[in-house]
């Protein structure tokens, strides 16, 4: 900034109005970036770009989110006893980004919580059927940013929108419970996952910041929520929104994130729900949480029966009149199209004349599964089965219908198809068994879950790990019903939904766990903790599952493994970071200074007398990539460097290591570590081969460091880049 200018802000104003008389400033960005967000004509954009002091200029982008067991299913009824007596984390503040809040549900009760901490900055700001009084000691903060949103969709109108903190959408009430929500006895979804609703940092404030408006978040209200969260002092930021992983210096949630980390914020974010394809994953910098996500011990079973006898099970979450016990005539939409679609019933495909009174099989695609039974619905189709196709695999999410359904796996699907080939005059009926728990395999990981590497920079593993995604019960707005579809006109308390949505605020909760037992953590420990302490195999040693698959998983679906919260809170060993040590990965990455300076909102210089590695970036997995070799035969060497610091008592780990490729030698220096209590030891793991890759260009292991009572467990990826 020039020294004629007081302060920042004038100088913005300064350089648009050099621009142009009639564009107005959106936002003002104090903590996030260094910069602003306005509204330009190309040519007005093309001006600003050559104007003395201006790194970048990038057109808006849009975000999308990422949409009671689980608590038990992670153990944490196991430590109550570990947290301090004098206040069970409840100085901990938790910020959601997300579609804003319905101040009104108990699972924002803020009985028993003493006063709201003394270093919270934030506000509870007023608008369309809020107030003031709508936040109290445990949903301390709510805000809103509309700005971005109203300048690229049109004006918010309250027949659509509250424009002001309340959850329109009922996404963001999900998450913040999940992340934080006080203990709620007696929550169900029509009488489905019946118990006690609690989030994982139960005792943890709320802040919620409304970004996103429908499924929409415009990247502008996002810095500005990320922006303000930082300013009020949060400890955690839990983003279930994502959009396509883009290099580090024109992703500004991961710029905006990069300043929360450097406050101490941990920032935690959804892996995406786009997999099972690899190279999928969002939100991606090294600095952030990315969490997949896994399914828990818990369904709601509801068979298909063929009218030969054949059983079926799927799921479902319809609490509607029943069918007749009578088998009923079954039909593939496929076979009962009137127009293009109507295998995957779109709107307006199916032929009225062919479904009525019938059950009607629909693939899964395109559409929602309630919109698909919306569409059988219309046609006078007396029930649906939802049949998952072959990326889908047995991977089976429930969903509130709005006609008696039921959704099966891949292997079903097909059976049902050749059923309805080779029988002249199918039938089925529909039978629903309410909640189930206890099942086995748990966890999996889900189809949905995005998959790594990271098409950015392949040799730091993501996602990190993963979390419970799967029909999992959490509050919700009493503005729409459970599907969100104007058809449904029931209301409810809670609802159960899926996605890395779930997934991301489950982590974020234990995150900020961690954080009330280690106050003085970095984001970069507690990350590790959470990773390190993740199990990737089951109790009798085999590899949780892919439900894509229905085979073992890698570390590209589960990163380091599925979140461990008891284990989490004493990991033995940590790998911590500062800022500068990502700085010196972008010097790695070859990024410019002004790229550096984007991104660290400072300058940044990289020495040219130094060797910089992205392998030596101290992070709690191994991406290992072969590079080709110029002569094109001899050996080839892959170097990482680690450090350890122990933050338990002093003791000795040794090492070992496994990976499923025999021509990849590993040798880690030294193998034996001692430690002092608070001491920094480090090593280097060299992966070798002088074969060919496999077939499959990929290979998969694991690093574990352990003492005989903790295991210090990184993941291992290895690739060949042709």
């Amino acid at each position: 900034m020039p020294t004629s200018f007081d302060h920042h802000s004038v100088w913005y104003e300064s350089i648009m109005k050099s621009i142009s008389n009639s564009t107005k400033m959106l936002y003002t960005y104090e903590n996030a970036i260094h910069g602003f967000s306005t509204r330009l004509t190309p040519e007005e954009a093309l001006l600003l770009k050559s104007r003395t002091g201006i790194l970048k200029v990038v057109a808006e982008k849009i975000y999308k989110p990422l949409t009671t067991r689980t608590p038990h299913f992670l153990g944490l009824n196991k430590i109550a006893n570990i947290f301090p007596k004098s206040n069970q984390g409840s100085d901990v503040i938790i910020g959601i980004l997300d579609t804003g809040v319905w101040p009104e549900s108990k699972s924002f009760d803020d009985t028993g919580l003493g006063p709201i901490p003394s270093n919270w900055k934030g506000e509870c700001e007023i608008g369309d059927n809020f107030t003031a009084s709508n936040c109290n000691k445990k949903l301390i903060g709510a805000r809103f940013f509309v700005k971005g949103y109203e300048v690229s969709m049109g004006p918010v109108t309250d027949i659509k929108h509250s424009k002001s903190p309340r959850d329109d959408d009922g996404h963001g009430t999900h998450t913040a419970s999940i992340a934080a929500g006080s203990a709620v006895n007696g929550a169900n979804l029509f009488g489905f996952a019946s118990g006690t609703a609690r989030g994982m940092a139960s005792h943890a404030r709320v802040a919620v910041y409304k970004v996103c408006w429908g499924d929409s978040c415009v990247e502008s209200d996002i810095m500005a929520g990320l922006d303000a969260a930082i300013s009020d002092n949060v400890n955690v930021i839990s983003a279930s929104l994502g959009g396509e992983a883009v290099d580090y210096d024109v992703d500004h949630f991961a710029i905006g994130a990069f300043a929360a980390m450097e406050k101490g914020i941990i920032v935690s974010c959804a892996a995406g729900n786009t997999g099972p394809y690899r190279y999928t994953v969002q939100n991606i910098a090294p600095w952030m949480m990315s969490v997949g996500a896994g399914t828990i011990d818990r369904d709601f079973p509801a068979y298909v029966i063929l009218g030969n006898g054949q059983n079926f099970s799927g799921v479902s979450l319809y609490d509607g009149k029943y069918l007749p016990n009578t088998p009923v005539s079954f039909i593939y939409a496929g076979n009962a199209s009137a127009n293009k679609g109507g295998e995957v019933c779109e709107l307006d495909s199916l032929d009225p004349e062919k479904v009525k009174g019938k059950i009607v099989l629909c693939d899964q695609g395109q559409n929602s599964g309630v919109e698909k039974g919306l569409v059988v619905k219309s046609a006078g189709g007396l029930g649906m089965v939802l049949a998952n196709v072959e990326s889908n695999g047995e991977e089976l999410v429930a969903e509130a219908h709005l006609l008696p359904a039921s959704a099966v796996g891949f292997k079903a699907a097909k059976a049902l198809k050749e059923y309805l080939t080779s029988t002249q005059k199918p039938t089925a009926t529909l039978v629903f068994q309410g909640t189930r728990v206890g099942i086995k395999p748990a966890p999996v990981v889900t189809a949905f879950s995005s998959r790594g590497p990271s098409k950015i920079t392949p040799e730091i593993l993501k996602p990190d790990l993963i979390a419970p995604g799967v029909n999992i019960l959490a509050a919700w707005t009493e503005l729409v019903g459970p599907t969100n579809m104007v058809q449904d006109n029931r209301r409810v308390d809670f609802n159960i939904l899926s996605g890395t949505s779930m997934s991301c605020p489950h982590a974020s909760g234990i995150a900020a766990l961690v954080k009330s037992v280690y106050p003085n953590w970095s984001p970069a420990a507690i990350r590790s903790a959470l990773m390190t302490t993740a199990y990737a195999t089951y109790n009798d040693g085999q590899k949780l599952l892919d439900s894509a698959t229905n085979g073992p998983s890698t570390p590209f679906d589960v990163g380091a493994g599925h979140v461990n919260p008891v284990a989490a809170l004493n990991p033995g060993l940590v790998y911590d970071l500062t800022a500068d040590d990502y700085l010196n990965l972008l010097c790695a990455l070859n990024y410019s200074s002004d790229m550096i300076e984007v991104v660290a909102r400072r300058k940044f210089t990289c020495d040219a007398q130094k060797r910089y590695s992205v392998t030596d970036l101290n992070y709690p997995s191994f991406g290992v990539v072969f590079k080709p070799i110029a002569s094109g035969n001899g050996a080839t060497t892959v170097k990482h460097t680690r450090t350890l610091t122990n933050v338990a008592a002093a003791g000795t780990y040794k090492v070992s290591t496994t990976l499923d490729i025999p021509s990849v030698n590993i040798t880690v220096e030294p193998s034996v570590l001692s430690f002092n209590k608070n001491e920094n030891k480090s090593y280097t793991v060299t992966f070798t081969t002088s074969d060919p890759p496999p077939p499959s260009h990929f290979g998969f292991g694991r690093l574990e460091w352990s003492n005989g009572k903790n295991i210090v467990g990184s993941p291992i990826s290895v690739m060949w880049d042709s």
